[in-house]
């Protein structure tokens, strides 16, 4: 399983043929968190751009929040809340793909690249 960022969907909804060629070339399943689906909706414009979305989402395995999911991510904040500015929805997306040992697949690298045992597919 690979879990996919934020911002590779949004390179996919915007229609860059390299993300859409760089997805569609991974075999292993393809998730999302849950975060990553709040994130997505969040940005829509209005109740139209969600149902969309809510479309685009039900493509991707969607990996929800459990108890482990937020301990790591509590973890996660604090090591680097405020030595690396990590935000709550990064930590729970990191956070997600390490209780899930899958390799997160993001553009922005930088966000993630201290937190030890993360693997990063850019």
């Amino acid at each position: 399983m690979i879990l996919l960022d934020t911002n590779v969907l949004i390179e996919i909804l915007k229609n860059n043929k390299d993300t859409i060629q760089e997805v569609s070339s991974l075999t292993p399943l393809l998730a999302i968190s849950s975060i990553t689906a709040m994130e997505l909706i969040i940005g829509a414009r209005n109740k139209r751009e969600v149902q969309l979305l809510n479309q685009f989402i039900a493509r991707f395995q969607m990996i929800h929040l459990e108890p482990a999911i937020s301990l790591t991510a509590l973890k996660l904040i604090a090591s680097y809340a405020k030595s690396h500015a990590l935000d709550i929805p990064d930590a729970l997306i990191s956070a997600t793909a390490l209780n899930k040992q899958a390799p997160l697949l993001t553009y922005n690298k930088k966000d993630f690249q201290y937190i030890p045992s993360l693997e990063l597919v850019l």
